[in-house]
Order: structure tokens, then C-alpha cells, then sequence
């Protein structure tokens, strides 16, 4: 069976005004933020399925029709539909973040909920009791923070900067960890010592655009100026553009995120898809709170070589991106006007078209779905994309 599926938007401040919109072909309201479009089965921002004509949550769909889920996914993942499929506009850098592990998540849920910290408090850092691994491909250009990188990179980014050499010998003599630790507990004047004179050193070029998007120095003022920072009141996780692999994607490449991995979007867009989880662990760049000893309980301080995901190959036409991942997959298919794809699905699948129009049939139902628009599609279908114009979908589901 297929359904007609109506996601949910998400209006945080670094989103921006007309991406979001111009895919999913709606009009903007003056001074709002269009950051993220959330397919799935969230508690916080659940889908809405077309169900016989009627408008239904997601989450309740699916209580009333487990089944739908399939057999393997219900043993593994029980009565919920284990992935979220997103699309984000990042107008303004996020939040330095890392996600929990499965066992980490469990224990952090109970504890929160044995310490009677309201799930809607703002120093609530579990939401829910899952692990949130994900992976994402670039709509666009798209820089992030992803993970440590070498030490002995880190060591010569330090050196090249003054103001910063103070830090070479304190890492030369610590672990990671240990080193990170001090960093994210550094007070006011230790952080002004660090990097006001890069601020004021690079503030010149920056303005006249001659700093690039790959050396720290840029992201620095970058992120000062987009989320208003002073030079009075820094925020620790700038000094982490020195620490971190700055990553830049080509639209089509993409990245997958382990447990752990500190990591923060820059700029751009992108499809993202993750365990069903809101499990979010701040390591700075944030008004919001920022539990450190959480933080350093959960953070994988291991050095890490990104792994680019390669472009979807254009001479397959259906194609799986390839992640570790057990509780989802992404997969593109692409079409030509009158081009036609025969498919069968062993677990629940959200389908999205993000270019051209298709007809999606299944035996019973027949949906004309345009650029943005996403049907939910039950465990054992068979059913077919015909492409009407020239595009592509993707498609979320269990590997």
C-alpha cells in the first residue's frame, strides 16, 4: 500500500527564508525561518498521513496498523518506525553536537526521568531513550565540522597561529581528551588570551573576502558574525574550528556521523536521515545549554580521516548509499520522462521526489507526486516510479 505523507516544519533560527519553501512549493511569511522538513514518526513533529481521505498522525497510523512496519523491523526495532528523514536549510552555523549511544542513551533517558526533569525542559539534554547515528548528502555546496583531526594536523594548525602556540605543548604532553577538557572549560580570559588577536588580525581580510571557507580563521568570524558573538563573550567551541576536520561536501557527496562524533553544520543544504532519535549532546556555538561533564562522558575524542559517501553514480539508476547503519537507508532513483522503475520493499519506506513529477503505483493506488511532495509506503510492497518529467527521489527504509 501506498499513502500520500505531509511532513513537518521546523522554524529554529538558523534556518533559512526560501530554500525549504521554493522545494516544497508553499509562500513564505515575512521574518521566519524555514530550517528543517521532518519525515517521520517523532513524537515531537510527527508526519501526517492521507488515510481514506482523512489526515492522521504518523505515530497513531502506525499504532493502529503495526504490520505495516514488517515483520523484521518490529523484532528489531519494536512498534515505531525506526528512521527520521530531514531537510535542512543551514543558514547559520548549528551547534557543535554529538549524538549518544544506544546503551549511553538508555541510561541518560532514566536517569533524566528519575531526577523528574520535564521533557520539555531546556536542560533536558535525553529526549528519548535511542541512539541517533546518522548520514547526510549535500543539496548544495555544504561545509561541517566532523570529528578530531590527526593530532600532529591539530598540532601544526596551532603552531601557525601566536597566539595560539601555548596550546602546542599542552597537547604534546595530553591525550585528546584530556586536552579537549581544558579547552571546553576555559574561562573568559583564557579564551579572549586564545583568540582575540586572531580576531583582530584576520578581521580586515575577512570583511574583504580574502580568507577561504578551509582555514579556521574564516569560520571564526564567520560564526561570530552570523551568531552575533563579541569579542566579550566567546563561546569555547570556536576554538574547535583549530581541532576539527572542516569537511566540504560537493552536492551529491555526503557524510555519515558515528555515536560520538562531535560534528557541526556550517553552511548549505542537504537531505539528512538518522535513527529516530532528538538525542542532542552541545559542545558550544549554542545559546542553549551545554552540559559538560555530559559532554566529555559521551565525546569520541579518537583522530578521524572523513570518509566522503561518493555522488550517486548517474548510470544507476537505483542506488543504495553505502553506511554502517542498521536502522537506515537512503536510496536514489533517478528518471527520465517516461522512464519507468519496478520495486519491492521489505521494510516501511518514506519516499520523497526531490526534482521532476512521478506517477507511484501500487497495486491498488496510483499517486501523482511533484518536486516535494512524499508518500509512506508499507512493508512487502511492490510498486513502480514512473518518471513524468526529468528529477529524482529518495527513498528511506531499513537496509
Amino acid at each position: 500500500m501506498i499513502y500520500k505523507l505531509i511532513g513537518a516544519l521546523q522554524h529554529y533560527v538558523w534556518g533559512g527564508a526560501h530554500y525549504i519553501p521554493q522545494l516544497l512549493n508553499f509562500s513564505t511569511e515575512e521574518n521566519q525561518h524555514y530550517a528543517e522538513w521532518w519525515l517521520g514518526a517523532h513524537p515531537s513533529a510527527p508526519a501526517i498521513i492521507e488515510v481514506e481521505g482523512k489526515n492522521l498522525a504518523l505515530t497513531a497510523f502506525l499504532q493502529q496498523n503495526p504490520t505495516v512496519l514488517g515483520e523484521e523491523s518490529r523484532e528489531i526495532f519494536g512498534e515505531t518506525l525506526p528512521y527520521l528523514l530531514k531537510i535542512l536549510d543551514v543558514a547559520k552555523p548549528l551547534s557543535i553536537q554529538l549524538h549518544p549511544s544506544k546503551q549511553q542513551a538508555e541510561i541518560g533517558y532514566a536517569a533524566e526521568n528519575e531526577k523528574g526533569i520535564d521533557l520539555k525542559d531546556p536542560k533536558r539534554t535525553y529526549k528519548d531513550n535511542n541512539h541517533k547515528p546518522e548520514m547526510m548528502i549535500a543539496l548544495s555546496d555544504f561545509w561541517l565540522l566532523h570529528g578530531f583531526k590527526k593530532k600532529e594536523k591539530i598540532l601544526s594548525t596551532l603552531a601557525a597561529r601566536p597566539s595560539l602556540v601555548s596550546l602546542v605543548e599542552k597537547l604534546r604532553t595530553q591525550d585528546l581528551h584530556s586536552f579537549y577538557a581544558k579547552v571546553m572549560k576555559a574561562d573568559q580570559a583564557q579564551l579572549s588570551q586564545w583568540l582575540v588577536p586572531i580576531i583582530e588580525q584576520n578581521r580586515e581580510a575577512y570583511y574583504a573576502n580574502e580568507l577561504t571557507p578551509d582555514n579556521p580563521d574564516y569560520w571564526v568570524l564567520y560564526t561570530m558574525e552570523a551568531m552575533d558573538i563579541s569579542p566579550g563573550k566567546l563561546d569555547a567551541g570556536l576554538v574547535c574550528f583549530y581541532l576539527f576536520n572542516i569537511v566540504h561536501l560537493k552536492k551529491g557527496e555526503g557524510i555519515y556521523q558515528e555515536a560520538g562524533i562531535p560534528h557541526a553544520y556550517l553552511r548549505g543544504q542537504n537531505i539528512e536521515l538518522m535513527a529516530c532519535s532528538d538525542n542532542v549532546i552541545r559542545g558550544g556555538l549554542t545559546p542553549k545549554y551545554v552540559d559538560i561533564p555530559e559532554l566529555l562522558k559521551v565525546v569520541d575524542c579518537r583522530e578521524v580521516e572523513p570518509q566522503i559517501i561518493p555522488v550517486s553514480p548517474h548510470d544507476m539508476r537505483v542506488f543504495t548509499y553505502s553506511t554502517p547503519a542498521k536502522d537506515f537507508a537512503l536510496q536514489n532513483i533517478q528518471y527520465e520522462c517516461g522512464e519507468t522503475h519496478r520495486l519491492k520493499i521489505q521494510s516501511a519506506g518514506i519516499l520523497m521526489v526531490m526534482k521532476g513529477q512521478i506517477n507511484l503505483r501500487s497495486e491498488t493506488t496510483v499517486l501523482s507526486l511533484k518536486q516535494g511532495e512524499s508518500a509512506f509506503i508499507t512493508s512487502g510492497s511492490s510498486y513502480e516510479v514512473e518518471g513524468l518529467s526529468e528529477g529524482y527521489t529518495v527513498t528511506a527504509k531499513l537496509p
